[in-house]
């Protein structure tokens, strides 16, 4: 049951549903807010199928590569390190890259990489290589994050209403706080079983 909740809280982190809300709804101000729930479902569910996808295989591609558990975990620590960076002290460019689109977004920039990003595409694989026994926990846990995500995201004028611009920002470097202590202890643990080898 722990594994669920701080692999639950692991992937929302990343998924970033707070942090991606301004940039969904610049991309689909002109659209209306019917189709705007629709848009947002669509995109989800392609999200949520390329995320298991990459749960699935996510194991082969690294028996392929032959990479060990120790490797796994220090290069996701080292990942998520960065990841949460960039949530902490986010770009001056985000704001260019979510200038909303003349026609109705497909696949791209909703689905990919907004949601399923190269960053979570990743983890996916390394949880998949270090929870080989229990991938069902992992479906689980990804399914409620996916969950999670896609309610903040189908609320957005709700939670930007009640947040505001920098409220939203607040929490999205608060989370970004929460990721550096998970990523620092995914390190702690790739270095703890390298050197018991």
């Amino acid at each position: 049951m722990t594994e669920i909740i701080s692999t639950t809280i692991l992937l929302t982190l990343i998924m970033d549903p707070l942090g991606n809300l301004p940039i969904f709804m610049a991309i689909l101000k002109k659209i209306e807010p019917r189709r705007q729930k629709i848009i947002v479902i669509r995109e989800m569910i392609i999200a949520l199928i390329i995320m298991l996808l990459f749960l699935f295989i996510g194991e082969k591609i690294l028996n392929i590569l032959n990479l060990k558990t120790e490797t796994v975990s220090i290069s996701g620590g080292i990942i998520l390190f960065f990841i949460a960076l960039s949530m902490i002290f986010p770009s001056e460019n985000i704001e260019n890259n979510s200038m909303s689109l003349d026609e109705e977004p497909f696949l791209v920039p909703l689905a990919i990489p907004l949601v399923a990003g190269p960053s979570l595409l990743a983890t996916l694989m390394l949880l998949s290589h270090q929870y080989l026994n229990n991938i069902s926990s992992l479906v689980l846990s990804l399914f409620i994050s996916w969950l999670l995500t896609l309610i903040i995201l189908l609320l957005s004028g709700f939670f930007l209403q009640f947040f505001g611009i920098k409220g939203a920002n607040a929490l999205e470097r608060l989370m970004g706080l929460i990721l550096i202590m998970l990523s620092t202890q995914m390190f702690l643990d790739g270095i703890k079983i390298w050197l018991n080898r």
